[in-house]
């Protein structure tokens, strides 16, 4: 399993959020470039990077400024998402340079277009499987759809996506610790590559998903920002382990 740093970008700013929440934003920095390369200077084997204006928006806003990210990490590969909710945009965001396009909101509520960009990109994409409880949360988190996590990354695994980006939204930020249960019953359901993520405080809990079959990888926000996880420490803890 690898540690993946967030760097999430508001208003040009690189922030956290809690439990996806806008008016709960701490902002760590207002120049994402620098954290960016502060992570990849620490170790970090990929970077994860989420345009939230474009997830509140319903279109991307800040493919510019992740390019600039992209550039100044090579050759460290970097997912990014946020908005793309359309061919089009995915298109833009991997010719920003990124490796793997995340997407959520559209994959979640249109079957078919999940099918056409699993066509057109296959192992470039991540689906985002955000859950409250067993549902998806969409729309920047702010709904919950009627399909459920499991028949979501079902979908993922038969349009050839790469992997499943799991996230437990009532942990996010909160640094409850992750949901290491659901993360392994999704994994075993899915047959697909996961990313797990939310609510993680503690070196201790990405051993613990380091434990869990099928868990690619492990993105990590508020934890490494506020000092309560060493980046190049954990990074050595999980790879001894």
């Amino acid at each position: 399993m690898i540690v993946i740093p967030a760097v999430d970008l508001r208003e040009g700013c690189c922030v956290r959020l809690r439990e996806g929440r806008d008016d709960a934003r701490t902002v760590f920095s207002d120049d994402p470039v620098a954290m960016a390369e502060r992570w990849a200077a620490a170790g970090a084997e990929r970077l994860h990077v989420v345009d939230l204006d474009g997830a509140f928006a319903g279109a991307p806003r800040q493919t510019a400024l992740i390019a600039k990210i992209v550039d100044a990490i090579r050759p460290i590969p970097v997912e990014a998402g946020g908005g793309l909710r359309d061919v089009a945009a995915v298109e833009a965001v991997l010719g920003a340079g990124v490796t793997w396009a995340v997407i959520g909101t559209r994959a979640a509520v249109d079957a078919e277009f999940l099918t056409e960009v699993g066509r057109r990109f296959g192992d470039q994409l991540i689906v985002a499987a955000d859950g409250k409880g067993d549902h998806v949360a969409i729309r920047g988190w702010t709904e919950s759809s009627d399909l459920t996590v499991v028949e979501l990354a079902r979908r993922a695994h038969a349009a050839g996506a790469g992997a499943v980006l799991y996230t437990d939204v009532s942990r996010d930020g909160t640094g409850l610790g992750p949901n290491v249960a659901a993360t392994g019953a999704l994994a075993q359901a899915a047959r697909v590559p996961v990313l797990a993520s939310g609510g993680v405080a503690h070196v201790d809990d990405l051993l613990a998903l380091a434990r869990v079959p099928g868990v690619l990888g492990t993105v990590v926000g508020r934890a490494i920002y506020t000092g309560d996880i060493d980046l190049a420490a954990a990074i050595r803890a999980v790879r001894a382990a």
